[in-house]
């Protein structure tokens, strides 16, 4: 800054962003809302799709009658339970690098990271056993699709949506405690984590499985808003500078 001759004081001009600035701001990665979109529209209709699968209550007999009746919806739920995994990947590889660009060095970015991977991992188990079950029912064995069944609840209940808390909260709780985002928004978003953990519940009793469509669909919700909301740079606050 210059000092003038009537003792006022004059910022002084910014310096010109260089390429490597411009290079640095691309390495944030690409927008989050893609993937974002293309995990919930996958996740969507394959649960559409699967919507009538017996539930580990039911007999042997009845899980193999769902499969021989719905085979194609069976398989095409299970690829597209399988291709879902990949965008909730991406999304958490980017996010875990936009917090960490954003200055969070507390372990919420790793938190994200383990959970996400996690939850990827076991619905794209649960899509390949889906496949594999539409593809057993020729071979007329009510055991054997009464435990490929409980695998896919298994897999692509608790197994999914616990971690899937984790990248949930990993990053809700930065958000809130830098300010990425507004509070309540982080608020919601921590609390979906915990109803996540609850649905742990469920593999005691699977009446106690309502917290899992509460956090997968909530956390849906939440994961493609969170996507809009995250800023991609943090806003830097420069300390006033006196004439001297």
């Amino acid at each position: 800054m210059t000092v003038g001759s009537t003792g006022d004081v004059a910022a002084e001009p910014r310096a010109p962003q260089t390429g490597n600035d411009a290079r640095r701001r691309g390495q944030s990665g690409p927008p989050l809302w893609i993937p974002a979109l293309a995990f919930a529209g996958l996740v969507i209709v394959s649960v559409v799709l699967a919507s009538s699968m017996p539930q580990p209550s039911a007999s042997a007999s009845e899980a193999l009658e769902y499969f021989r009746d719905n085979e194609t919806a069976a398989r095409v739920a299970g690829i597209l339970q399988f291709g879902s995994a990949f965008p909730l990947a991406i999304w958490t590889a980017v996010v875990y690098r936009r917090l960490r660009r954003l200055g969070v060095t507390a372990p919420g970015p790793a938190i994200a990271l383990v959970g996400g991977v996690m939850s990827a991992v076991l619905m794209a188990l649960c899509g390949v056993l889906g496949w594999t079950a539409s593809r057993a029912a020729s071979l007329d064995s009510p055991e054997l699709a009464r435990v490929l069944a409980d695998l896919m609840f298994a897999a692509g209940g608790p197994a999914h949506v616990v971690p899937f808390g984790l990248l949930l909260a990993g990053v809700a709780v930065p958000a809130l405690l830098v300010r990425l985002t507004p509070t309540w928004f982080a608020w919601a978003g921590i609390v979906l984590a915990a109803v996540a953990v609850l649905g742990t519940l469920a593999l005691f009793d699977t009446a106690f499985g309502i917290p899992l469509p509460i956090a997968r669909f909530g956390g849906l919700i939440w994961l493609v808003a969170a996507s809009v909301l995250l800023p991609r740079e943090r806003q830097r606050r420069t300390a006033p500078q006196t004439a001297g």
